[in-house]
């Protein structure tokens, strides 16, 4: 998968509030290049925030999260074995991991169907962070989201490592971090909501699982990037918890329209 094959070019189609002040009040050079990043572990609301901090800010988002488990579906269609990344890389390029920017937020496709209810199930959450800790893919998708920010240079882009690896210059960083009891609780209620039986014991499991295979593995582990702005977003609604974020990233514009730097 080359980064053109990942991405397909187009923007969000979001619509301004009214209540608050157009992100265009920031100087031209500003408004036309505005990267806003935000990581940290599993069940953080990443996702949701973002998608709508960017819908917010007239920007527009990427879940880097989804592209690891798009592959990590492949995977697990083609019958790879997780710790190999050669057969891995092979199967990206026979098939395509693209992003159909129309709707709003953008959505993942693998061989042109959406797949993202799919990419949430229990067995792609058991082998993504394997996936993602292979060196090769991870090389391969960072070349890809910068590729995307080149195309969509206004951009909130959340994952494990955007701030700390992929864009390490981005305008404004953002971490995320709750408990991993209150993370299992909400990933349980999401699940059950769509209809699933879950066990929010294996859930919690899986998350303490993979919370330590992000932190440990060599390539790019998660970390809270260097000048990141850190929330707990624990005891926060998902709307105090952008209402927050979205303070911080227009301080950081009107300090940078009077020169005032960040």
């Amino acid at each position: 998968m080359t980064p053109d094959s990942v991405l397909e070019d187009g923007s969000l189609e979001t619509t301004q509030s009214e209540t608050r002040p157009p992100l265009m009040n920031a100087k031209p050079d500003m408004s036309d290049h505005l990267i806003v990043t935000i990581d940290g572990p599993a069940g953080t609301g990443k996702t949701t925030v973002a998608h709508q901090l960017a819908a917010r800010l007239q920007l527009d988002s990427l879940d880097t999260g989804a592209m690891y488990r798009c592959i990590t579906l492949l995977a697990i269609e083609e019958g790879l074995a997780p710790s190999d990344p050669g057969p891995i890389l092979e199967a990206l390029t026979q098939h395509v991991i693209d992003f159909d920017w129309e709707p709003t937020p953008p959505q993942i496709t693998l061989d042109g169907r959406r797949v993202d209810p799919r990419l949430r199930e229990a067995d792609v959450n058991d082998l993504v962070s394997r996936i993602a800790s292979l060196p090769a893919v991870r090389d391969r998708m960072v070349q890809a989201q910068r590729e995307i920010a080149g195309r969509h240079p206004r951009i909130v882009t959340e994952g494990r490592d955007q701030g700390s690896v992929v864009f390490p210059d981005a305008d404004v960083r953002f971490y995320l971090d709750a408990a991993a009891s209150v993370r299992a609780h909400r990933r349980a209620t999401e699940l059950q909501s769509s209809g699933k039986t879950v066990d929010e014991e294996t859930i919690l499991s899986s998350i303490e699982n993979r919370d330590r295979l992000d932190r440990e593995r060599t390539d790019s582990p998660l970390r809270v990037p260097q000048g990141a702005i850190r929330i707990d977003t624990g005891s926060l609604s998902v709307e105090q918890v952008v209402d927050a974020l979205e303070h911080a990233v227009r301080e950081h514009l009107k300090s940078a329209a009077s020169g005032g730097g960040v």
